[in-house]
């Protein structure tokens, strides 16, 4: 994130920034103005400053103890409940040292000590009133749609194994987080999904757990009209040369989303000191994270990825909170459904609010060779990413297109000058093109490396990714080599004959 100190300071306490001192110890009133700002609109804290703004600073031998306190002290049921994952940094400012706490605005009500407090100009105030209370958790439940309760839904409505597989992935992220020692049940509490509604009594599991842990029909009977919908359309741009739909948990449908992008997109060689990095992952991540996290689920409207050419495009149903075009240090992250991005944040699958857009403008430029970028945040938030057109599908001189039907296993092909090829043609083309130049070296590659994806092969022997496919499922056809296992995490086989 992008701390600007000299603003923060210029603006001066407000109800969206709060002046702490702080020499050595975190003030005793901290997490009141926390729990504030996550039942209001969110806002920043600087610890090291007076009211006033005068800069006294943190004595730098206690920023690090006093930084893990509060990170520890987020996760206790006690300080704040439910618990939330705050963005804590150290920053440096005419010699001294503060601590910056981004509290971002939350879809739930927050207490401390079991108190509520929300947030005016005049600073933080606590609730008292039953009725201020009711009308505290009546319009999160109205922002945020995540917080929607089914009473009736229990763990037999998640994917079997899917919590412990979620919460595996959370502890090795973050060894030392509180939620790894909790039960199920306390994990659920203090993650925010499941909950009680304070107006109607109402408690269970929330939209937001559903949508992380549900089973295909549990979450089709719930939201019908939920799904993702990704298409390759290089070649056939009327329709399409590859699609998914993907209609199952936020989870799952996140790895889906990634072997799409493994499969259909290449990854350029680069390095960032002396480290190797996949800026392609670090690009379409943020983005897959950000379609999945940020969309409205009351909306009927399909979330979509599309590959072209030149460029991708993601299409979201969403609730803005301003309107416009995002760009790098000129906007607030503002998170549409805050405890499933919390999950995914935990699990490493997405970046502290507003860091993944940051990320995917610092790196497109090396990925791509353009920074023609959009974010437009409308009520369909669209996402445009630029692509090297010299990495389009590699086709052969004398045909315009070649399409693979999945479903039907045949290949069409369309040469330049119209005419259409017979089948018998096209499938004596390949057979020859196969026996006469690549079926050995694909053989010897498979030999060697039986895990070789479709990508490294094609790499590998300098052709498009789309005569791999098409090799081996003829390969496949006439029984010389077979996969065994799932696409994922299963290998290739030479049969010999």
């Amino acid at each position: 994130m992008n701390i600007n100190i000299p603003d923060i300071l210029h603006r001066g306490e407000s109800i969206s920034v709060e002046f702490k001192r702080a020499k050595n110890k975190i003030p005793k009133n901290l997490f009141e103005t926390v729990c504030a700002f996550l039942n209001r609109n969110g806002g920043v804290i600087l610890l090291g400053v007076a009211n006033d703004g005068t800069v006294e600073g943190v004595e730098k031998e206690a920023v690090e103890q006093m930084k893990r306190d509060i990170a520890n002290l987020c996760n206790d049921a006690t300080t704040l409940f439910p618990s939330f994952l705050l963005e804590i940094t150290d920053v440096e400012y005419n010699g001294k040292t503060l601590i910056h706490i981004f509290v971002p605005a939350d879809s739930q009500v927050h207490r401390t000590n079991g108190k509520y407090f929300d947030r005016n100009e005049d600073g933080d105030y606590e609730i008292k009133n039953g009725e201020q209370i009711k009308n505290l958790y009546t319009r999160k439940d109205n922002a945020y749609s995540e917080n929607v309760i089914y009473p009736y839904m229990n763990e037999s409505h998640f994917v079997p194994g899917l919590i412990d597989r979620v919460r595996r992935v959370i502890k090795i992220n973050n060894p030392d987080h509180a939620w790894n020692e909790m039960s199920d049940r306390d994990f659920f509490c203090n993650s925010g999904l499941w909950r009680q509604d304070m107006a109607t009594g109402t408690e269970g599991f929330t939209l937001a757990s559903l949508l992380l842990f549900g089973d295909d029909a549990s979450i089709t009977s719930m939201v019908p009209h939920y799904k993702v919908d990704a298409f390759l359309r290089r070649v056939d741009l009327d329709r399409y040369d590859d699609r998914i739909n993907i209609r199952c948990n936020l989870v799952e449908a996140y790895d889906k989303l990634m072997e799409f992008v493994h499969k259909h997109l290449p990854d350029k060689f680069y390095l960032e000191g002396i480290q190797r990095l996949s800026i392609r992952d670090k690009i379409f991540r943020e983005v897959v994270t950000n379609i999945l996290i940020h969309r409205e689920y009351t909306n009927a409207y399909p979330t979509t990825f599309t590959i072209y050419r030149d460029k991708t495009i993601f299409k979201n149903a969403n609730k803005p909170h301003a309107y416009g075009e995002l760009l790098p240090n000129r906007f607030e992250p503002f998170s549409k459904n805050p405890h499933i991005a919390q999950i995914f944040t935990l699990m490493g699958r997405a970046e502290e609010a507003g860091t993944g857009v940051r990320n995917v403008f610092k790196y497109t430029k090396a990925y791509s060779g353009s920074e023609d970028i959009k974010f437009l945040e409308e009520d369909v938030f669209i996402t445009e990413i630029p692509l090297d057109e010299d990495w389009q599908v590699i086709l052969p001189d004398d045909f315009e297109s070649v399409i693979v039907d999945y479903n039907n296993n045949k290949i069409h092909k369309n040469s330049q000058n119209g005419d259409a090829k017979n089948e018998n043609d096209i499938e004596n083309d390949i057979e020859n093109d196969i026996e006469n130049s690549r079926k050995e070296r694909i053989f010897a590659l498979i030999k060697n490396k039986p895990k070789s994806s479709t990508t490294e092969l094609a790499k590998t022997l300098g052709v498009s990714w789309i005569t791999i496919i098409r090799d081996m499922e003829k390969l496949k056809s006439r029984g010389l080599l077979e996969r065994v296992g799932p696409d994922k995490g299963g290998y290739w086989r030479v049969i010999e004959k």
